[in-house]
């Protein structure tokens, strides 16, 4: 036994040194790549993205690829040869596996800095910044899916499998689409999202009684960011089958009213004034809509609705407290004697 080692030893002396060199010159020329890169482009330009997204995934490639080649060069009657070369090529197929994921990823950044958000162009810009991050990690989830497929394939035990299974792909396939039903409609789902654009990244979403904002599109998921910095995380299935407000599907401003019960004898014009004053007096409004009406009357009361504008829905929610407070404060100094009350009728017998 002693002697099989040492003779094991003795033949992989040389393979071992060429084995080391190789992957000394694979990290060289990473470096050189490095060196040459860094030099001739700049931090932020398109090839600087790519090339920094997949470095540390290129270094381990280039040194396994020289490491491969010298495996498969030298006499193949060395022992333990066989599990070497098949160790290295699976690490191999995931460094590149590796390596195209962060190429993709690079893509979609790339993409979303080639049209940034300028104030003329950020429907635009939103809209393919939305489709980019779906697409891309639509790409990546295909792209992890061949490369672990592959690395399998490496495995005889994997192709005997493979080939039973493939007798019985039709059973198979029906389970398996039963089974991952939720995960391909979510991602038939949000290729339907991408494609139509009901929501964009960044748009106001009125979802299940909750005002949010969109702030991620996953390739099933969709997480909004509530008013009060609550994360809600929504299906993409869920956007398909149910009916939602979008807020800014066109553009951000937006109508908004403040409602106030008052009695049937308080005097309208004053308060049109008032409130004309008010919405003079405010940056948040656009200067667009600002009106005043009787919408509702009951029994007590009358309602009065100021309805008013504002660029976004930020703006709009603080234009509107600020209506509100201040004409409630207004009808209470001004006019105390209409504010809501009750009446009855006195019957003498």
């Amino acid at each position: 036994m002693q002697q099989m080692i040492e003779e094991g030893l003795i033949a992989w002396a040389g393979p071992a040194g060429l084995a080391l060199l190789s992957i000394l010159f694979g990290f060289a020329f990473y470096k050189a790549l490095v060196f040459l890169v860094g030099r001739f482009s700049k931090p932020a330009s398109v090839s600087r993205i790519f090339f920094d997204a997949a470095a540390g995934a290129l270094c381990v490639s280039l040194c396994l690829l020289a490491l491969n080649g010298v495996l498969h060069a030298v006499p193949q009657e060395l022992p333990l040869l066989a599990p070497i070369q098949q160790i290295t090529t699976l690490l191999l197929i995931l460094s590149i596996t590796w390596a195209a994921v962060g190429c993709t990823s690079a893509i979609g950044e790339v993409i979303v800095k080639l049209n940034p958000a300028f104030d003329d162009k950020w429907k635009h810009a939103r809209k393919i910044e939305t489709q980019t991050k779906f697409l891309v990690r639509c790409l990546n989830v295909v792209i992890v899916l061949v490369g672990t497929g592959s690395a399998l394939m490496t495995f005889d035990t994997v192709n005997q499998i493979g080939t039973s299974l493939l007798a019985s792909a039709g059973v198979g396939g029906i389970i398996l689409g039963f089974a991952a039903r939720p995960v391909l409609s979510n991602l038939l789902a949000g290729m339907q999202i991408a494609l139509t654009q009901p929501f964009r990244i960044d748009d106001v979403l009125f979802v299940e009684d909750q005002w949010c904002w969109v702030e991620e599109v996953t390739a099933t998921y969709v997480v909004l960011r509530v008013w009060d910095l609550r994360r809600l995380v929504v299906p993409l299935q869920w956007f398909i089958e149910n009916p939602f407000q979008n807020w800014s599907r066109n553009s951000t401003e937006l109508l908004g009213s403040a409602l106030i019960w008052v009695d049937y004898g308080i005097p309208i014009e004053p308060l049109r004034e008032e409130f004309a004053r008010l919405l003079k007096a405010t940056p948040d409004w656009d200067g667009i809509t600002g009106t005043v009406q009787i919408v509702d009357s009951g029994e007590k009361a009358i309602q009065i609705r100021f309805l008013m504008s504002a660029k976004n829905s930020n703006t709009l929610w603080d234009l509107r407290c600020y209506v509100r407070e201040n004409m409630i404060l207004y009808t209470q100094q001004q006019f105390p004697q209409y504010l809501p009350r009750f009446r009855a009728q006195l019957m003498e017998e």
